[in-house]
């Protein structure tokens, strides 16, 4: 343990992380004060935060901000966390999409568009909760390694909370996600190499600035637990029950692992009724290590280079892979991955059916959840939600090739109408 983390775990008493007790290991459940740390030191796995909730009341919750923090009581956070300057995210549209589930033959899908949080990705809702538990234990600069939407989320938030921040991505970014990191002034670095190597360096300036909260290493635990409020959202929006099916990206395999947790926890809790729900992963094909492990049976998640246009997706050695192939397994779900054209034809898919333009993430959900249905794997007469995390004006250069005016014209009713073949 850090020096700063040993001064923290003195001074846990004074912490205000709302109904958060401790961090657990997740491997042998070794238990340790809350401090910011993201491996235990006894089993050397991931560590992540457990509570003590005691009574949380839906009328409550519904009495709340029109953000995340209307489940504060969930979150490791502080009670007074909305009182201090944040991106406010969440709250984003769950939307009942009859025109894409009658394209993919099944009788309901909803799309959890997350594409309408501050800076158009669901990262906003895990880097808001980093921040504010960052801020109880004592951290001035807000950073993190990015493949592009957390790149952007922490300089906003940075930016809004009036803190520095280091952000570091690959230097082979899509050049939308560099621009609207670089809008916030922040200290932006490209770095030669891909995620994994960007993820090495941060974790080596962790060790060395202690001041430095970066937001998916040394607060990991903290920050993961965001992602608990989309499934909170899904769960609240369709009138305070839980889905029978679920369809979530995977990068890191965070995402998919809290999602889980968080319908458990509001069965837990009494907000819902207890029920099971199928979970299933998407991957891009040209980085799919845990479809790959899930496929051949393994419990071991093999690193690979990333090669493929759903970016946001790209890492090669997902922290969170055996718990994602855990997860799928016990709940009956399944892992598939989709080519890069499959990805593109799933961003427009979603786009003509419901108007909805997804980044190249958002692609690899639709057309995963289309080949699941196709194979059988997921069964049609349920219902099913799909998570679309991220703004397809982040990835323009994804699909540029493809589209564009269907015809140019002259400035007359006449070419309008041969162009169209009126």
């Amino acid at each position: 343990m850090t020096a700063a983390a040993h001064a923290q775990t003195a001074a846990n008493k004074a912490l205000d992380l709302g109904n958060a007790v401790e961090l657990v290991s997740k491997e042998e459940g070794h238990r340790q004060p809350l401090a910011p740390e993201f491996v235990s030191l006894e089993d050397f796995s991931p560590l992540e935060v457990a509570y003590d909730f005691g009574r949380i009341r839906r009328a409550d919750i519904e009495a709340g901000p029109r953000s995340i923090w209307r489940y504060k009581q969930l979150l490791p956070v502080p009670s007074n966390v909305e009182e201090h300057p944040n991106t406010e995210p969440g709250c984003t549209r769950l939307i009942r999409a009859d025109k894409l589930a009658k394209a993919l033959g099944v009788k309901r899908i909803w799309i959890k568009d997350d594409t309408g949080n501050p800076t158009h990705s669901f990262k906003d809702r895990v880097v808001a909760v980093a921040l504010a538990a960052a801020r109880e234990f004592g951290f001035k600069v807000l950073a993190c390694p990015s493949t592009g939407n957390l790149a952007n989320a922490v300089a906003a938030a940075a930016a809004r909370a009036g803190w520095d921040s280091v952000v570091l991505v690959p230097k082979t970014l899509e050049r939308a996600k560099i621009l609207m990191s670089a809008v916030y002034d922040g200290s932006l670095l490209a770095v030669d190499g891909n995620y994994d190597d960007v993820n090495r360096l941060a974790t080596e300036l962790a060790a060395e600035h202690e001041d430095w909260a970066f937001v998916n290493v040394n607060v990991r635990p903290y920050y993961s637990e965001g992602s608990k409020t989309l499934a909170f959202e899904v769960a609240e929006q369709l009138g305070w029950r839980i889905p029978d099916q679920i369809v979530v990206p995977i990068a890191s395999g965070s995402q998919l692992t809290k999602v889980y947790k968080g319908f458990n926890e509001f069965g837990q809790v009494g907000l819902v009724e207890p029920n099971p729900v199928r979970i299933f992963g998407a991957q891009a094909t040209g980085c799919s290590p845990v479809s790959t492990a899930y496929k051949n049976g393994h419990d071991v998640v093999q690193p690979v280079r990333p090669d493929t246009i759903a970016r946001s997706l790209a890492i090669g050695a997902p922290a969170d892979g055996p718990y994602v192939l855990d997860i799928v397994r016990k709940t009956g779900g399944a892992i598939e991955d989709v080519s890069d054209d499959e990805v593109r034809d799933g961003i427009r898919l979603l786009a003509r059916t419901e108007g909805i333009f997804a980044e190249t993430a958002g692609g690899v959900t639709v057309a995963t959840a289309k080949k699941l249905i196709e194979t059988g794997k997921i069964d049609p007469d349920a219902e099913t939600v799909l998570l679309i995390t991220g703004d397809g004006l982040k990835t323009l250069d994804a699909v540029q090739d493809q589209l564009g005016p269907k015809a140019t014209v002259a400035p007359t009713t006449e070419a309008v109408s041969q162009a169209l073949g009126l």
